[in-house]
């Protein structure tokens, strides 16, 4: 019409008759304006207008989705699983990891706080977070480098008595009020900045203060410590934090510490260490710690021995973010185990993202007609990559969704087990929420990234006609990859649960060089000579009980003094120093140790005599054994004989080798007994060692531990590693065979036809089965030779944290290929079979 108006008048009359033309076909409401009004009338028109095309684009996306993944049942089942149990793996290694990394990063002016540790520098390095206890007021005295020094001792299990009736067992620490200015320790509101000046004061936390006295006002009470000491409590500290490593919950003044411990105060004493006597001091800014460990505790070691003994006591700066993660000096795990554990948190993912990525290219084939006919009736490449990405997100909202679930169900298990304190709160941690959602676009991401531009790029007419080949969805050999990895990872996991359990076994049922079963440790309050000697002779009436001894600690025990030795007659002290056992005669036959050359000890206590074990001889540089006994010996400033050499025993776990030691008589330092009992009588043995020692000590607790629960707890990281390691191995495991019964159930469809005429051609069920199994075993020997030199270096360098270890021998790695072949067969006969074993004329019908 245009065209002919312009012909016949012109375009001018054709361009203006043609906008009069438009005019005519606008609605006067659409260029009328109405007057504003906010009536009801007005709000229920705006419903009748249309909603934005991104709105309702968005919604059919994701109703499109919905709809897929509810008519795939099982696809969507294997996805969510998988994709759930990875991530719930994944949330509990980052609470477990964000809880240590939070340790006592609460302190004001953290990175200036250090604690002073004792190395002894022999043959080889030894730590000790103890120091002589004259040197913290040497250091505050001679080196002002520092803002505060505070010595503090820590003291564990002793007995509180609020009254003769309530009676607890606590953790004491005694320390200098410089302590609380170092280590921030609030007290609650209203209480006084200066209770802990005084003399016979304490402070306690909140929980204490209420465990104790109920509602009652703590402060003004008084609590008795072992029975010997008598204290007010001046002030109440707020509760600890969970992430702290100074869980003490009693505080008093460090001069009370010579009234109860009077063995850990010797003024003037250099040459023992204690671990349980500590110092922390706070620098001064701008003075570095590198800075006083070259100048100032050198010093104070050139200063305070002589030279030989000088190059043996160093004195080192830790820093307090290490106290958590330095477990030559009492730190609970470190850093790099944690980085382990986020290792294996990534791989999880990984794990998991592969097993989506692989299902969803093998059941591309399945979805190539929808594909075609959307991209005839329109679709661009974005729209159906974002439909992908929109399937992929509600798999991965409802994977997350139960994710979030389990591990809120797990943790209090995991707590228990391994007696943390971990939390799971999204709605009060804002970095676990943040983490949550960056997890959720990661593997988003990671999942639906690439099965989407696969399905985006289908040709539609190639795509109509079924034509496509393995290339065109990704290609067969990027499954394989995919498997190729899921395999390494699991065979990878396996081999380190493997290498782990044989170190931990090993540890269990190696020789200690002592008698570790069906020893009961009884700690005791006082050390009276009178009450300990008539206490040990009861406990050696009572039915059942086999030996008793007096000591100061079991033969292999959290702390033990170390001391220089002056031997013989030679000029000078050794280079090395050697561990102290305290113990009556008894001690040697009551845990089974050997003697080797020589005697035991006589029950004397005035006259000094030394057992040596077989270490301290060679490094004293003697070859036979015999060639100690009769010499003189200075330990610990006692001159005394060496009488006998007894044979090397554990002293410690296995991650440290046998120290050189000594055992003597010191009945000042006796704590703990020791009984050896019977097994079978124990029901009726302990009750009746409770009666004689409620006569002996009645305002005492009677508290007892097993010595073989004492090794097992050097042990504990070990046996959380082990643990857990264990756990996401299973669910590695897990979900490669979610991942591994998806792909085969396709494959199976997919070679229906193939199926019929094999066995209409007369195949075997054998040689149907093995055309699944070559192409899966292939690909975990492909995985073995990938997974099998890393496991041997990871392994190696967890191993080499134990001096005594076993051997990675080719056995742990055969056994672990041979555990993956069998769980993938298992998982790939299932569906093979049940293929293999289909009609083949339903087979060839199905075409």
């Amino acid at each position: 019409m245009f065209l002919q108006r312009r012909q016949q008048h012109g375009s001018f009359k054709a361009r203006l008759f043609y906008l009069w033309q438009m005019l005519l076909l606008l609605h006067p409401r659409l260029w009328r304006r109405e007057a504003t009004t906010t009536s009801p009338s007005y709000l229920s028109q705006l419903n009748h207008y249309p909603k934005p095309a991104f709105t309702t684009m968005f919604q059919n996306t994701f109703l499109v989705a919905w709809r897929k993944l509810r008519r795939h049942k099982s696809y969507t089942l294997i996805n969510v699983l998988s994709l759930s149990l990875g991530m719930a793996s994944v949330i509990l290694i980052f609470t477990l990891v964000k809880y240590h990394l939070s340790f006592d990063t609460f302190h004001v002016h953290k990175d200036r706080i250090y604690r002073i540790t004792t190395e002894f520098h022999e043959d080889k390095i030894r730590f000790n977070t103890g120091v002589p206890s004259p040197l913290g007021e040497a250091f505050r005295q001679d080196y002002p480098v520092a803002e505060k020094v505070a010595r503090v001792a820590f003291l564990t299990k002793r007995v509180v008595a609020v009254s003769p009736q309530k009676k607890f067992e606590e953790d004491v620490a005694f320390a200098e009020p410089a302590f609380f200015d170092i280590i921030h320790l609030p007290l609650v509101p209203g209480t006084a900045p200066n209770v802990f000046q005084g003399r016979q004061t304490a402070l306690i936390t909140e929980r204490l203060a209420k465990k104790y006295f109920g509602e009652q006002t703590a402060v003004g009470q008084t609590i008795r410590i072992d029975d010997s000491l008598v204290v007010s409590v001046a002030g109440v500290l707020q509760d600890l934090p969970r992430n702290t490593d100074f869980r003490s919950e009693i505080y008093v003044p460090f001069s009370h510490l010579n009234e109860h411990s009077p063995g850990l105060v010797e003024k003037d004493w250099w040459y023992s260490v204690n671990k349980q006597m500590q110092c922390f001091i706070r620098l001064k800014p701008g003075v570095s710690a590198a800075a006083v460990n070259d100048l100032v505790l050198s010093a104070i070691s050139r200063t305070y021995y002589d030279e030989k003994m000088a190059q043996l006591f160093r004195f080192k700066l830790q820093p307090l973010a290490d106290l958590h993660f330095n477990p030559d000096l009492g730190g609970y795990t470190e850093k790099k185990n944690l980085w382990a554990f986020a290792f294996i948190g990534f791989i999880l993912i990984i794990t998991t993202c592969v097993n989506f990525v692989n299902l969803a290219t093998a059941q591309a084939l399945g979805r190539a007609k929808e594909i075609g006919i959307r991209k005839i009736l329109g679709s661009q490449p974005r729209t159906l990559f974002w439909q992908f990405i929109a399937e992929t997100t509600l798999l991965t909202g409802f994977a997350l969704l139960l994710a979030s679930t389990l591990a809120y169900l797990i943790l209090p298990f995991v707590n228990q087990l391994f007696e943390l304190q971990l939390e799971l709160n999204p709605g009060q941690d804002i970095s676990l929420l943040l983490f949550l959602a960056v997890l959720m676009l990661v593997v988003i991401f990671l999942a639906g990234s690439y099965p989407g531009l696969i399905l985006a790029r289908f040709q539609p007419i190639v795509a109509l006609k079924g034509k496509l080949s393995q290339k065109q969805i990704g290609g067969f050999s990027l499954r394989k990859g995919l498997v190729i990895t899921q395999f390494a990872i699991s065979q990878l996991l396996i081999m380190g649960t493997l290498v782990i359990a044989h170190q931990m076994r090993y540890a269990r049922q190696a020789d200690l060089g002592f008698d570790k079963e069906a020893i009961v440790l009884l700690p005791v309050p006082d050390v009276h000579k009178a009450k300990s000697h008539a206490l040990g002779a009861q406990f050696s009436r009572v039915t059942g009980v086999e030996k008793v001894t007096f000591c100061y600690e079991a033969p292999t025990s959290e702390y033990s003094p170390t001391t220089g030795i002056l031997f013989d007659s030679r000029p000078e002290a050794e280079k090395f120093s050697i561990v102290q056992k305290f113990g009556d005669q008894e001690y040697v036959p009551t845990f089974g140790l050997k003697i080797v050359a020589g005697r035991n000890l006589l029950p004397a206590d005035t006259i000094r005599e030394y057992l040596l074990n077989e270490s301290a001889v060679r490094a004293l540089g003697f070859t036979v054994n015999q060639s100690v006994l009769g010499k003189k010996a200075v330990i610990n400033g006692h001159r005394g004989t060496v009488v006998g050499v007894v044979k090397d025993f554990h002293n410690k776990s296995f991650h440290a080798a046998i120290d050189p030691l000594c055992i003597t008589t010191l009945s000042e330092n006796y704590a703990t007994y020791g009984i050896k009992v019977n097994l079978k009588s124990l029901a009726t043995s302990l009750p009746q060692l409770q009666k004689a020692w409620d006569a002996t000590y009645p305002t005492a607790i009677f508290t007892y531990r097993f010595l073989d629960e004492d090794i097992a707890r050097a042990y504990q990281l070990d046996t959380m590693i082990q643990w857990l390691i264990q756990a996401f191995a299973g669910i590695a495991i897990f979900i490669g065979c979610l991942g591994l019964y998806g792909l085969v159930a396709f494959m199976a469809t997919q070679k229906t036809k193939e199926i019929g005429v094999r066995k209409v051609l007369g195949a075997s069920l054998g040689s149907i089965l093995w055309l699944f199994y070559r192409e899966f075993l292939r690909l975990l020997l492909l995985a073995f030779v990938v997974a099998a030199p890393l496991a041997w270096w990871l392994m190696h360098e967890w191993l080499s944290n134990f001096v005594y270890r076993v051997e990675l021998g080719s056995r742990i790695f055969v056994l672990a290929i041979l555990i993956t072949g069998g769980i993938a067969l298992i998982t790939v006969g299932y569906q093979s079979l049940k293929a293999a074993l289909t009609n083949p004329v339903q087979s060839l019908r199905s075409e």
